[in-house]
């Protein structure tokens, strides 16, 4: 996963919103002069936990713009449970023989 726009703060607060369904990231962004944080995750355990609801995650100080990548039911589990976390706007996607890729615009 790729995350620009937003600060430091945002970029947290988006990983902390996936950790739910796909566990803890391989850590969380730490640079605060990056103009592009990363993060990566497993994939989700069970198909289930993406249709578990989630709470609302920290309010966002900017827009960020998501990048997901990943396989098809990883990608659509993030993609849902950062809808039900924050206000998305679905900017796109892309789907390959085994991977799918998916872009969203995330706003306070």
């Amino acid at each position: 996963m790729t995350l620009s726009g937003g600060g430091i703060d945002d970029a947290r607060a988006i990983v902390r919103a996936l950790e739910g369904v796909f566990g803890a990231p391989d850590g969380l962004p730490a640079d605060e002069q990056a103009t592009v944080r990363t993060a990566t995750f497993n994939s989700p355990a069970a198909p289930e936990a993406a249709s578990a609801p989630r709470e609302a995650g920290a309010p966002l100080s900017a827009p960020v713009t998501v990048t997901v990548q990943g396989t098809p039911q990883a990608v659509e589990a993030a993609g849902e449970t950062l809808a039900r976390a924050f206000t998305t706007r679905n900017e796109g996607a892309a789907s390959g023989d085994q991977e799918r890729e998916r872009e969203l615009l995330l706003v306070p």
